[in-house]
């Protein structure tokens, strides 16, 4: 009985330690001591083998010293312990965007997004891949469904409006960057691409007046 009771308590420790060594590499990351971090999530790692946190931990850190290899491989590590951690394909993402490979980042970026759609970083980089490839029909649904839940994300709304003027929807545009205004009227990149969203409803409205 006791030998099952220690067994458990022992048990609860490693657990404790493992999310305060995880803990402490994230705290670590955030203000840039890679080494310490990296050290917190590798002890994390063997604490934890099937955790896919601590690799997600490690990938960050390796990007963040421009090891994408690296990188790559501990992100790819943490999706094979949990093929839904968004994180890792987040992770993914960003080390092919660096690559210039933007056609995958597009991928692992929506893989990311349908696991989590509240994830902003892999939403930017959505937005960010998509203005290289041309492509925003996926991109404007994922802005859309982010500001149902985030209503006054004025940083989204702009991203928004201005995939709406390459999409040629004007009118859509405006409304969206007239919301900014109320929200921020001194928002100047909002200011600038407002003039050129009525230039262009102008210039489409004198259009349809030739041809009637």
């Amino acid at each position: 009985m006791d030998k099952k009771k220690n067994g458990v308590i022992g048990q609860d420790n490693t657990i404790q330690r493992y999310e305060e060594l995880q803990k402490l590499g994230d705290h670590y990351t955030s203000v840039g001591n890679y080494t310490q971090a990296q050290q917190c999530y590798g002890k994390a790692a063997s604490l934890s083998p099937d955790e896919p946190n601590p690799y997600v931990g490690l990938g960050v850190v390796a990007f963040q010293k421009n090891l994408l290899d690296d990188a790559e491989i501990a992100f790819r590590v943490a999706c094979r312990l949990d093929p839904d951690c968004s994180r890792a394909y987040a992770g993914l993402a960003m080390v092919a965007q660096e690559r210039a490979d933007y056609e995958k980042a597009f991928e692992m970026y929506l893989k990311c997004l349908e696991l989590d759609t509240d994830n902003l970083a892999a939403l930017l980089g959505l937005f960010q891949t998509s203005c290289q490839m041309g492509s925003f029909a996926k991109v404007i649904h994922y802005l859309e469904m982010y500001l149902s839940m985030h209503p006054d994300d004025s940083s989204v709304m702009f991203s928004l409006a201005a995939l709406y003027v390459k999409e040629d929807r004007f009118e859509q545009s405006r409304k969206m960057l007239m919301d900014i205004l109320t929200l921020d009227p001194g928002n100047k990149d909002a200011i600038n691409l407002l003039e050129e969203v009525d230039r262009n409803l102008a210039r489409t409205k004198q259009a349809g007046v030739q041809i009637l």
